[in-house]
């Protein structure tokens, strides 16, 4: 014990608060917090949140550790049992060989071959859009990210269950946020018995679950009925037709429901939130905009339809994807628990010592040694050239490793559908002068929404 003591002493740990540590700095600004760890300038940072000893990583090498090269001495944090009341036991909370089955039962389905399929479904989603805005008030600013909201969640609908189901999604949206909202809120909890007694939080999240999964359950139950030979080309069905490739089995009603919620909450709200600043972006370069049209009118004509063949042409309209994305990941920080030591350059990392390891691509994507400009929104910084410069492990708004998203072709493919309609059929300005800013909760929201002004394009 003495020698984990020693050790665990050699690492940089910031100052703190007696008992509170550095839980008051981290909840109110975390962002901010994790610029402060980074000024620091080690390689590794502790420091204490609601009791937890944290140890923050600032390198490549040692994000690549943890998700890559030594990922099986580490499993999600107890951040993610919050999560796992929603979501069950589906890939983004599932470990070990029960995680490895799922993983390989579901990633056929989100083959860029397969989700090619569902590309028509994005463009028609859309276009619907499109026409609403046709007919909005010009005088009047929009709240862009209820709007991504919505077209996210009408997406993700069609692309699971193909056929209208939105009837059943009346409240799926709000409850969705609500959530989100609440997960994130016991994050921080330092009574999480308040999870089993009916105080307001719990009741109103748990009313939230029910709803969601009453929905996903009948849509379940009425597919697995269903006596008509309709073949249906959508990833409900790409699930249900699954078999493990060891025992033939495919996936119970319990695990299609969790990972079909999975899809519901990864699919929405963080292609949501993207897409928002996205357009945040646009409004304030339009230079680059005049870029992304020259190449959408090159490769798709006047009249543009996106297609899966010539998404892949529009390689600046990616590199603005993967820009905004570097700025604002969704997933703006990983957590891990480490199930035993590890090395990270000179400082060995004893267990017991530490209890979380932070993983934060909000920081790494800001790094000046990989990054030129980096506060500065510049596409260019996904040149191939540039890309080949960087450590892999540099840009992770995916994550990494064998836990990779396992839907960033399909968010990806989602993202380049709506920014080439919607930036052909409208000009977009700010409503107003006072920056938006990022709000940390289980994804990177822009802080009270955000407000744009949409025009219809004169030309």
């Amino acid at each position: 014990m003495a020698i984990e003591e020693t050790t665990i002493k050699s690492i940089p740990k910031l100052k703190e608060l007696p008992v509170l540590g550095s839980t008051l700095d981290f909840v109110r600004r975390p962002l901010d917090f994790l610029l402060h760890c980074r000024q620091q300038n080690h390689r590794l940072v502790r420091f204490t949140v609601v009791g937890r000893r944290l140890l923050l990583t600032t390198t490549p090498e040692d994000a690549k550790q943890v998700l890559q090269e030594n990922n099986r001495n580490y499993v999600k944090s107890l951040a993610y049992d919050v999560l796992k009341i929603f979501l069950g036991n589906g890939l983004l909370t599932s470990e070990g060989d029960f995680w490895r089955r799922q993983r390989r039962l579901a990633q056929p389905a989100f083959h860029r071959q397969r989700l090619a399929l569902l590309v028509d479904s994005m463009v028609e989603e859309t276009a619907d859009l499109v026409r609403q805005w046709q007919q909005h008030d010009k005088t009047r600013p929009m709240n862009i990210s209820n709007e991504m909201m919505k077209l996210t969640l009408a997406i993700v609908t069609r692309s699971l269950f193909s056929s209208d189901v939105k009837s059943h999604l009346n409240n799926v949206s709000d409850s969705l946020d609500t959530i989100m909202h609440t997960a994130y809120q016991e994050l921080f909890n330092i009574f999480p018995i308040t999870r089993r007694l009916p105080v307001p939080r719990t009741v109103r999240f748990r009313r939230a679950v029910d709803r969601v999964e009453s929905v996903i359950y009948a849509i379940i139950d009425q597919r697995r009925a269903a006596t008509s030979a309709v073949e249906h080309q959508d990833l409900l069905a790409m699930l249900m037709e699954a078999r493990d490739e060891e025992t033939g089995e495919q996936m119970t009603n319990q695990q299609l429901r969790d990972e079909v919620t999975t899809i519901f909450m990864a699919g929405h709200e963080t292609t949501a939130n993207a897409l928002s600043w996205a357009l945040y972006l646009l409004a304030q370069h339009p230079d680059v905009v005049r870029k992304m049209r020259a190449e959408i009118a090159e490769v798709l004509g006047p009249n543009p339809v996106p297609t899966a063949d010539n998404l892949r042409q529009l390689t600046y309209t990616l590199q603005v994807i993967q820009e905004t994305m570097r700025l604002f990941p969704p997933a703006w920080v990983v957590s891990r628990r480490p199930l035993g030591p590890d090395q990270f350059g000179d400082y060995p990392v004893p267990v017991p010592g530490v209890d979380v390891v932070l993983v934060a691509p909000f920081l790494l994507h800001r790094d000046p040694r990989y990054w030129h400009n980096p506060e500065a929104f510049d596409p260019d910084h996904f040149l191939p050239d540039h890309v080949k410069e960087r450590p892999t492990y540099a840009y992770l708004p995916f994550g990494g490793g064998p836990r990779i998203c396992i839907g960033n072709n399909f968010a990806l493919m989602e993202m380049q559908v709506v920014l080439v309609l919607l930036i052909h059929a409208f000009d977009v300005s700010l409503a107003s002068a006072t920056p938006v800013r990022p709000e940390p909760g289980i994804t990177l929201r822009p802080k009270g929404g955000m407000q744009l002004r949409i025009t219809v394009r004169a030309d």
